[in-house]
């Protein structure tokens, strides 16, 4: 026995047999009859569930908004009370303390919670519903209060106000109900205090309504606010009639444009541990209001229409009364009978020119042997040779002819036309007759000869085939056609899926309206800022159709030999105002497309065609008066699209970035000097490895050996004030760097196009030419129009420059037919303007018609 007991001793204990768990003790259950508008102080643990059994009288023609308030004493932030609301169509569940997430997954606790519940509809006259708040936790012992209200104006009111608090926690949400007769409606929402930032929803009467902060996009039409909201309802898109307008105010003010707080606040908090934001509220105000209905989109359409096509009857009845002047001038003419073509006017010129006496010399002229006139070059000069000499090049010698010389300083308007139609004109293809030099080395060297005299007229920078030179000009016509439709086609299809993205999802943040007066039609959310743009589209049409006419009568004229068309007036190119008339179309149709949703990722289409207007402007005016040298339609839009380049990346990356704007500020002194040493020398330089070697040598010439003025006196106070003005705009953007780069940039273009309008203007006036009624009364109507339009486009109804809801601080109510904004009437007078500008520039130089183009003065 002794020995069995050891042997038992020595072998291993049997497996433990499994022991039953304890089980949990059954939860016991206490349901109480509850009654409005009654505060219940109660206690839960995990072993018990209170019910709280509610029953109201729901009427098929009132609603009334039923609230569940909460707040949990108890602080057991890891054992939440658990509240559950069970209605008849729906379940609304919650949890206290309520945890609501912000950006980077940050952690926000609120203890005190209500929501309103969801209104299930009922087809009876009136109906009893009854609904059950269930509350439970695992806590140990968790205290509460229960408060059930009904919420008083519940339904909102056509154009009545109503005020009212929110939270976070706190969600509100209100009804509205259309009323007979109005198909669309514009719900306000303001506030006096920008943050806490909120939320504006409108819903389907549907359950649930997403009303938190981390849901209230799931769903319908949203958009962040600070002090202002709008959205305009249309009833169709409600088969019920009826919408619900849901108030959340956020977590965090980041969305709005406001700060993000540091996180965690204490020292020893962790991470994971939620922040309790204390009393974050905000006080509110909602009123809707009706829409404009049909009737008024339809006069809005009308009006637009014929504001533009009452341009249209102008202009034909100017072209009239402008054609029945001509016939009877015709007929005056061939009364008399000995008619003189020399129609010009007389043009006497001041004393001084610059500085320059005109007595001293011949302008156009060989006076003083430092210029050689068109003279020497289309008329006879007699059998002898005469001698020209340019700086760094040896004397050549220039046939000429062996008809007599005669007098070349002769004052504007006393020359007659009579042999002009004689006099041998300049078509073969190179830019002088081929049997007029000795060798083709001589046709360059004329070339330096004739652009660098100190005076120049038309005539010397008009000598090229006229065939040739249209063909150049056409291809600025033909390349801005062909960019036009490659830059819309896909500009369209963005703007199509932006505004399909908004629609979708409703997030009204991807838009920068002006939201209280966005009118939408359709799938457009702003159509009168669309419409707005047709009159860039139909006065481009008509200046088109302008410059066709007088194209057609210039051609008529070339065909009778007129000597006025082939020997006078400024050389006539149509190409680049056919290039302007298309870019003016563009701009409308680019615009509109930019209205479609206007942000700062597609701005850049309402700025390309501008910066094209501005480029081609200057451009028109520089070829007025040099069209032999003007640039190709190739190198011009090649810059324009290199700035266009710069303006993308400005906005995408310019902002805040030191680096990008050092960089640009060197590109654009650099540019200017560029531009300024070509108009200087009228292209007659070269940028290689000597052109170091020739600037020394021209400051130490000019400035050390001898202290001599500037030859070109008037293209160097051209220049000069275009490089001040231009050094000051790169000093301002280098320092001030402002936000909104594309604008900076578009001003850049306009001053420059400004600078060189006013001193085409006062060279012209000092030049002894004067400027007819047509483009003076141009001139100051469009000068007028250009102010108001300003006026407007200063309003600054909206701004990407800051966030969705800061830029709907900015917005105001419509002004015009209750359908147009002030952005509206800048597109409406910026149209005009532009419109008068191109007729400016077309009209500018009628003067000068009857006027041969020796006796025209370049500037």
């Amino acid at each position: 026995a002794p020995l069995a007991g050891a042997l038992l001793l020595l072998l291993p204990p049997p497996p433990a047999l499994p022991q039953p768990q304890p089980q949990p003790g059954r939860r016991d259950v206490h349901e109480t009859e509850a009654h409005f508008n009654t505060t219940y102080t109660d206690w839960v643990d995990a072993n018990l569930l209170n019910i709280y059994a509610f029953n109201h009288s729901v009427r098929r023609n009132r609603t009334e908004g039923v609230r569940v308030s909460v707040n949990v004493l108890s602080d057991h932030k890891d054992l939440p009370v658990l509240f559950v609301v069970r209605q008849k169509e729906a379940v609304v569940s919650f949890q206290v303390p309520l945890i609501l997430r912000g950006l980077y997954q940050r952690k926000y606790s609120y203890q005190e919670v209500s929501r309103t519940l969801c209104q299930p509809q009922t087809k009876a006259e009136v109906e009893t519903q009854h609904f059950y708040v269930d509350v439970s936790t695992l806590s140990l012992n968790a205290s509460y209060q229960l408060r059930v209200t009904r919420v008083e104006n519940f339904v909102l009111r056509t154009n009545e106000r109503f005020s009212f608090n929110a939270t976070a926690a706190q969600p509100q949400y209100f009804k509205y109900e259309f009323p007979e007769g109005v198909d669309s409606v514009i719900v306000k929402v303001t506030s006096a205090m920008a943050f806490p930032c909120s939320v504006i929803s409108i819903q389907d009467i549907l359950c649930p309504v997403y009303d938190l902060d981390n849901n209230v996009a799931f769903i319908g039409m949203y958009q962040t606010m600070t002090k202002k909201a709008a959205i305009t309802v249309q009833k169709k898109d409600f088969p019920s009639h009826s919408f619900y307008v849901v108030v959340v105010v956020k977590t965090e003010d980041e969305a709005c444009g406001g700060p993000l707080p540091y996180y965690p606040l204490s020292r020893n908090a962790s991470p994971d541990e939620p922040v309790d934001q204390h009393n974050r509220q905000k006080m509110l105000e909602v009123m809707v209001s009706p829409a404009i209905t049909s009737e008024a989109y339809v006069s809005s359409v009308l009006f637009c229409l014929s504001i533009f096509l009452s341009f249209y009857i102008l202009t034909l009845l100017i072209a009239c009364w402008e054609s029945c002047r001509q016939h009877k001038r015709k007929g005056l003419l061939s009364a008399m009978d000995s008619p003189s073509l020399d129609t010009g006017h007389s043009r006497s010129m001041p004393d001084s020119f610059l500085g320059h006496a005109y007595d001293s010399y011949g302008y156009g002229s060989f006076g003083n042997g430092s210029s050689s006139s068109t003279e020497g070059v289309t008329d006879s000069l007699g059998s002898t040779e005469v001698s020209y000499s340019y700086v760094g090049q040896e004397q050549f010698k220039r046939r000429t002819s062996s008809a007599p010389t005669r007098p070349l300083s002769i004052p504007m308007g006393e020359r007659s036309l009579e042999n002009v139609a004689g006099r041998p004109r300049l078509d073969s293809l190179s830019s002088v007759e081929e049997d007029d030099y000795d060798t083709l080395a001589d046709i360059d060297y004329d070339k330096n000869v004739i652009r660098t005299k100190k005076y120049l007229c038309v005539a010397d920078l008009a000598r090229k085939d006229k065939r040739v030179l249209r063909k150049k000009y056409q291809i600025y016509f033909w390349n801005i056609a062909t960019i036009a439709v490659f830059y819309a086609l896909p500009v369209i299809q963005l703007v199509i899926t932006y505004q399909t993205v908004v629609n979708v999802t409703g997030n009204q943040d991807i838009c920068y309206y002006n939201f209280l007066c966005a009118h939408p039609l359709g799938n457009l959310s702003a159509f009168n800022n669309i419409l707005s743009n047709l009159g860039y589209i139909l006065l481009g049409l008509l200046f088109l159709l302008i410059i066709l006419q007088r194209e057609i009568n210039y051609n008529r004229a070339l065909m009778r030999n007129d000597a006025h068309a082939l020997e006078c007036g400024i050389p006539k190119h149509f190409g680049l105002f056919y290039a302007m008339g298309t870019a003016l179309m563009m701009e409308g149709l680019l615009s509109a497309c930019y209205h479609v949703c206007p942000n700062y990722t597609n701005f850049q289409f309402d700025t390309s065609f501008m910066y094209m207007i501005a480029g081609l402007c200057m451009l028109k005016l520089y070829q007025k008066r040099h069209p032999d040298i003007n640039a190709s339609a190739y190198s011009a839009y090649a810059c324009l699209a290199l700035v266009i380049f710069f303006s993308v990346v400005g906005v995408v990356f310019g902002k805040g970035n030191t680096a990008f704007w050092i960089v640009f500020s060197v590109i654009h002194i650099l540019a200017t000097l560029l531009l300024s040493t070509q108009l200087y020398y009228m292209g007659r330089w070269k940028l290689d490895s000597g052109i170091l070697r020739r600037m020394l040598h021209v400051l130490y010439t000019d400035c050390v050996r001898q202290c001599s003025g500037p030859m070109y006196v008037d293209r160097m106070v051209l220049l000069v004030m275009g490089n001040i003005i231009n050094w000051s705009l790169a000093a301002y953007g280098l320092i001030v760097r402002p936000n909104d780069f594309a604008s900076y940039l578009l001003a850049i273009g306009i001053c420059n196009l400004l600078l060189y309008f006013a001193f085409y203007i006062i060279m012209k006036l000092r030049s002894g030419e004067r400027i007819k009624l047509i483009p003076l009364l141009c001139i100051i109507s469009t000068s007028v129009v250009w102010g108001f339009a300003l006026f407007f486009f200063f309003q600054g109804l909206s701004t990407w420059q800051k966030t969705p809801a800061e830029s709907r601080e900015h917005n105001r109510d419509c002004i015009l037919l209750d359908f147009f904004d002030d952005h509206d009437i800048w597109h409406f007078l910026s149209s005009i303007a532009m419109f008068g500008s191109f007729l400016v520039l077309l009209t500018l130089d009628d003067d000068l018609d009857c006027v041969q183009r020796d006796k025209i003065y370049v500037f």
